[in-house]
């Protein structure tokens, strides 16, 4: 919940001027006040611009709430589904997260879907049990044909917003842990190929040594986003 009209702006354009025709992936994801304007300045570019969230129903008495079909109308066809955020202070279930991918693939959106642990989860070594199950109830009900539209996002807990981070080593133990459990499920194949993102106070300073991580594929970046400079920073160690 940061950054107005202007700042979104100026985001996306200092984006577009230096990594427009990237063939890296960069995603931006606005509030959703800000994300017709921001699908606008992206274009013409390879910016991409996503949602931070969306209801798993088509339409209805849901106040307060967007559906898929009402981010594509704005040109909007990736969301950020099981945040940590959403998950801890909104109460989203994984049962409800798991009808929310449902509905985004059934619109052809793609989802980059979070998964990670508590601190407390962590000192009890059940972090693994932990991000195990989300998958398993999130995501690894989908057809494999499915999960082109997929991106795996850890983020634990612990380090989102306390400028605490995991070490690169925690952070490739994850990763790695989490393609195990996509290649015991699908095949290898498709563990290779998955995209998995590290999210948990990334910025300028540590960005190198976490990307380094073989099963590290880049990150999800959060405060470190809210100017371009830093983003644009993160972009190039990437």
């Amino acid at each position: 919940m940061n950054n107005g009209l202007e700042e979104t702006k100026t985001l996306i354009k200092g984006l577009v001027d230096k990594h427009g025709q990237t063939n890296n992936r960069i995603v931006v994801a606005p509030p959703f006040t800000t994300l017709q304007v921001a699908v606008e300045e992206a274009k013409g570019s390879h910016i991409e611009i996503a949602a931070q969230n969306m209801h798993f129903e088509e339409n209805g008495a849901y106040t307060g709430e967007i559906s898929a079909s009402m981010l594509k109308s704005i040109g909007v066809k990736t969301v950020i589904l099981g945040h940590s955020e959403r998950r801890a202070y909104f109460n989203e279930t994984d049962e409800m997260l798991s009808k929310k991918v449902s509905t985004a693939i059934k619109h052809g959106m793609d989802v980059f879907f979070c998964v990670g642990e508590a601190l407390r989860e962590r000192k009890v070594n059940k972090h693994f049990d932990v991000v195990q199950f989300q998958l398993e109830k999130g995501v690894l009900h989908l057809d494999k044909a499915l999960w082109n539209h997929i991106v795996i996002a850890y983020e634990p807990v612990w380090a989102i917003g306390t400028g605490e981070t995991a070490t690169p080593e925690q952070a490739q133990e994850m990763h790695e842990f989490i393609r195990r459990i996509i290649a015991k499920k699908y095949d290898q194949s498709l563990a290779n190929d998955i995209s998995t993102l590290y999210g948990g106070s990334v910025n300028p300073s540590n960005a190198k040594e976490i990307f380094s991580k073989p099963d590290v594929d880049g990150g999800l970046i959060g405060g470190a986003s809210l100017k371009a400079t830093d983003f644009l920073s993160i972009v190039d160690t990437v």
